[in-house]
């Protein structure tokens, strides 16, 4: 196991673990809801974090919040591409969400292995 390997769920219930797995849900379906699923996820996230005090559950609150707003700041930079070609802003939109959907799945799986969302170092 590596060094960010943090197990250990003390005080952690059930319940809990389903709860950030239900986010990661909304954030991974977003694609079908036009956005929906991520603002209500990502107003649940920032609830949640405040409350929060087990390093696990903390990082993976701040990576889909930290994800959520990358995205939403590439989909803006990217929008004048729609200005020019309708094919251009296409491809653009297509690889953020991509981008997105890799994001949520990768933290997802090293949620449910127990990891941090990032490797160490790769902040």
């Amino acid at each position: 196991m590596s060094g960010n390997d943090l197990s250990d769920d003390v005080g952690k219930t059930a319940n809990d673990r389903l709860f950030v797995q239900i986010l990661y849900g909304l954030h991974t379906l977003a694609w079908f809801s036009g956005g929906v699923f991520a603002v209500v996820a990502l107003i649940i996230n920032y609830v949640r974090r405040t409350d929060e005090t087990h390093p696990l559950y903390v990082a993976h609150h701040d990576f889909m919040i930290a994800t959520f707003w990358w995205t939403l700041c590439w989909l803006v930079l990217l929008s004048p591409l729609w200005l020019l070609l309708v094919v251009p802003g296409m491809l653009a939109y297509g690889v953020v969400w991509l981008w997105y959907l890799y994001r949520c799945i990768k933290g997802w799986l090293r949620f449910n292995a127990h990891r941090l969302p990032r490797s160490e170092g790769l902040a």
